[in-house]
């Protein structure tokens, strides 16, 4: 909850400075933000590679049919979020917003940086994506010991790099993009418009619950609103604590509750809990079509250009660092490279995403308690 105070006091002083101070400061203030912008754009490819092999490398081995049925009911669940939200996006966005070039950095940048650096990162995201699935199947198939190190080591610096560093400085990274917005008179229409974005992703996260605890009901014989009320001490302490880690044990004895065996309990809900961020997605996706219609005066993205980028978000989104805002700093390469997303749309989905971070978790946490109860089922079945 500290972060999304310390976000919104970013937002306010950014609207602000650009409405109010003299050019001088706000010009500070974007100087700052283009600095670290290149540090964070440098760092997200490192962050795919590292984390992603990381979690390849480190899944049970010994748990083969299991582990594949977690995996498969996780990404099939994260892909259909995905494909929900992007229908749902598309009908109503068009009607709640309006259109804008607020989002196009080249246009609403009036106040250029003292000082501009440019760090090319080390390798581009898709690339870094695949290197990580060579390098993640590759050790887990060998057993090569160094490289899982290396990678193990690796993903705790980049890390501690967010956890020390980027996350902390991220109110100050958008503050800069709002005084930039605010100054070329452009930032309350973009801020009307994600109000309107996040009230919908909002409601998608329980649409989405209901729908996979309706679907355990029916595959297990419990009462629907019975199963979700058991899982409500998780989802509360989910929007406390903004991490799906921290909420493992109460998610597990939730499940417990709701019927499902010890043993797939323990093996899948902390699984899930870094696997499955349908809530995560649901957010993400929903935002980057309101992006996209604003920036193209309200044309909806075709299927052809979302579906390749919910297809691999869901791949991402099986190893997104369990910190505050993982989830989104890990689809901002994707956003970048397949999405074509300029600076300012970037920070605009950093700041929407952080907003309503503690739900989302929570949404991914209650939504883990109901693949369990699907997985235990069909366990029993077979």
């Amino acid at each position: 909850m500290k972060l999304i105070i310390k976000l919104i006091a970013g937002i306010t002083l950014g609207i602000l400075l650009g409405l109010f101070a003299p050019d001088w400061i706000t010009r500070i203030l974007i100087t700052v933000k283009a600095l670290f912008a290149e540090l964070l754009f440098f760092t997200i490819p490192l962050l795919i590679l590292f984390f992603i092999t990381s979690g390849i490398a480190a899944l049970p081995q010994k748990s083969g049919q299991l582990l594949g049925r977690s995996l498969g009911l996780a990404y099939v669940s994260t892909l259909l979020a995905g494909s929900l939200a992007f229908l749902v996006a598309a009908l109503i966005v068009p009607a709640l917003t309006s259109p804008t070039e607020a989002l196009d950095a080249g246009q609403a940048a009036v106040l250029l940086p003292y000082v501009s650096v440019t760090v090319p990162p080390v390798f581009n995201v898709m690339t870094a994506l695949m290197m990580a699935f060579i390098f993640g199947l590759g050790i887990a198939a060998t057993g090569a010991q160094a490289l899982q190190t290396i990678s193990d080591q690796g993903r705790d610096i980049i890390q501690s790099l967010l956890i020390k560093a980027i996350i902390p400085m991220l109110p100050v990274y958008i503050a800069g993009v709002f005084a930039e917005m605010a100054a070329a008179g452009t930032v309350f229409v973009t801020l009307r418009s994600f109000a309107i974005v996040l009230a919908m992703a909002l409601v998608l996260h329980w649409v989405w619950i209901t729908l996979l605890f309706v679907l355990a009901g029916m595959r297990t014989g419990h009462s629907p609103l019975t199963l979700m009320r058991n899982m409500l001490p998780a989802y509360f302490t989910a929007l406390g604590t903004m991490s799906s880690a921290a909420t493992i044990p109460v998610s597990l004895q939730c499940s417990k509750n709701n019927g499902v065996s010890e043993d797939v309990a323990n093996f899948t809900v902390p699984l899930f809990a870094t696997v499955h961020l349908s809530g995560s997605t649901i957010t993400i996706v929903s935002c980057a079509v309101a992006v996209i219609s604003m920036q193209s005066n309200l044309d909806i993205p075709p299927i052809s250009l979302m579906l390749p980028f919910i297809l691999t978000l869901g791949v991402v989104m099986l190893a997104a660092p369990g910190v505050p805002g993982g989830a989104v700093m890990s689809a901002v390469g994707l956003l970048g490279s397949m999405l074509g997303f300029g600076e300012s749309a970037l920070a605009l989905m950093i700041a929407l995403y952080l907003a309503q971070d503690s739900f989302g978790t929570a949404c991914n946490v209650t939504c883990d308690g109901a693949l369990a109860l699907l997985l235990d089922e069909q366990i029993k079945q077979s």
